[in-house]
């Protein structure tokens, strides 16, 4: 439990050398709301993420509906993140709703060399080879959701999530309103139907559930070899077919927001990434938590997936989708980012 305390105290427990990014409570508030996070099993399932009535999202508005998952038992699938380089809050008057700067997305550094896919799953068996992290059920992901509408400006809402499953299968979620570039400061959050500032590492959510077992992806542990992982992302997709490289990308997601991948599956995915047609090499990019990473971008049609790999392991440190054409009737411009996500160990 004291490990448990530490890790909920750290906003940002990414060690990236630059002190913006350095480790940060969460908050009197997280502190005081985490005595209540064994408590009693809450009746709802976890909500990652909601928008204001009448907004949805625009990363799944052009990336397509996604299967439906009949068979997860908890509903941590459906999380979609936002990327900003600065959070401008726009405030025009105490009733009014407030919005945000459209994002703009990761800058690839001129200077570096592409790193073919091939080569960083080389990379990755060999450090696989070398041993080192386990498979870990559960997930500590930072993400950012925008929401959209006809008639109000977009909005993003930025969270850090950490699910922890327990030896009885029980596990618990805190979801709290966090930016890691702006430690300290007042974080857009919606609740209610209205979005409004609360302070940084303000609780969202927070609740236990009872133990619940599952033999299907990706309640199931995934495999460490590249040809069963194949198929066990094509069984969480609820598919016989060879999965689309944008299909693959959402399957990512979806394993992400479940486990904490260990070397060996890291070299898997990675292997199984290397196979998907039209995912390119583009350069280094530093990532929203100040992480260096190789970049991997798959573009479709209206929307750009960027894909960010640790250069030496291999492990997933973040996935963006950014439009491509403008949605004028959203607010909606040509390079906005559209989600986010960058997932942490």
């Amino acid at each position: 439990m004291a490990d448990e305390l530490e890790l909920l105290r750290r906003a940002n427990p990414v060690s990236s050398g630059d002190p913006r990014f350095g480790d940060g409570p969460l908050g009197h508030e997280a502190e005081r709301h985490l005595s209540r996070l064994m408590g009693p099993p809450a009746d709802e399932r976890p909500r990652p993420g909601r928008f204001l009535p009448g907004r949805r999202s625009l990363g799944r508005l052009l990336r397509g509906p996604r299967p439906r998952r009949t068979r997860l038992v908890w509903a941590l699938a459906t999380t979609a993140a936002v990327a900003m380089t600065s959070l401008a809050l726009l405030l025009a008057g105490p009733n009014t709703t407030p919005a945000v700067a459209a994002p703009r997305p990761l800058v690839v550094r001129a200077d570096s060399t592409p790193v073919p896919l091939d080569q960083l799953a080389e990379r990755a068996e060999e450090a696989a080879a070398e041993g080192s992290s386990g498979l870990r059920k559960g997930t500590h992901v930072q993400s950012w959701s925008m929401g959209m509408s006809e008639d109000e400006p977009p909005i993003t809402l930025p969270v850090e999530r950490i699910v922890r499953w327990n030896a009885d299968d029980s596990h618990t979620e805190l979801v709290v309103a966090t930016d890691p570039r702006h430690p300290g400061r007042p974080v857009l959050s919606e609740g209610d139907g209205d979005s409004r500032l609360v302070d940084d590492g303000h609780v969202i959510s927070e609740q236990t559930f009872p133990p619940s077992w599952s033999d299907a992806p990706p309640e199931s542990p995934p495999p460490h070899d590249a040809k069963r992982l194949r198929a066990y992302l094509q069984d969480a997709q609820h598919t016989d077919a060879p999965l689309t490289t944008p299909e693959l990308l959402d399957a990512t997601r979806l394993l992400l927001d479940t486990w904490t991948l260990g070397t060996r599956e890291d070299a898997a995915l990675v292997r199984l990434l290397a196979d998907a047609e039209g995912l390119r090499p583009v350069g280094q990019v530093t990532d929203r938590l100040g992480r260096s990473g190789q970049a991997y971008v798959y573009d479709a049609t209206g929307a750009r997936q960027m894909l960010i790999l640790d250069p030496v392991t291999g492990a997933v440190l973040g996935l963006e989708s950014t439009a491509t054409v403008a949605e004028p009737q959203y607010g909606l411009k040509a390079g906005d980012v559209m989600d986010y996500s960058a997932w942490m160990r």
